[in-house]
């Protein structure tokens, strides 16, 4: 049986399972009053994530595990995937300087044209 929402005239949101042939309204648990069937919420599993940003992608020939071939097919179908939301969402592009210098003290925070 699917479970559906519920409203009572006092305000109260509450669920019941029932037929897909059973009347329409179900009485309150907490009051009593026959209440209404409400669209029931959409709940999504997981969470959203937009990939790895430009920053996060290997700089290096040693962070493609030298070249190897799956890893730099899987990184390009990641990156052409981040390409497409950025254009979507321009918000997630970040800054787009371009990297001057990426290891030693610069490791933590890429200096960038600019700085």
């Amino acid at each position: 049986m699917p479970l559906y929402d519920y409203c009572c005239p006092q305000g109260h949101l509450y669920e019941q399972m029932a037929t897909i042939a059973a009347r329409a309204q179900q009485a309150c648990p907490a009051c009593g009053q026959v209440g209404d069937k409400i669209p029931s919420r959409v709940t999504l599993g997981g969470r959203a994530d937009p990939g790895p940003s430009k920053e996060q992608m290997p700089q290096t020939w040693r962070g493609t595990y030298e070249g190897n071939p799956e890893y730099v097919g899987q990184l390009r179908r990641q990156w052409s995937a981040r390409q497409k939301l950025e254009e979507k969402y321009p918000e997630l592009r970040g800054d787009q300087r371009p990297v001057l210098a990426h290891e030693g003290k610069y490791h933590a925070k890429p200096l960038r044209a600019g700085d």
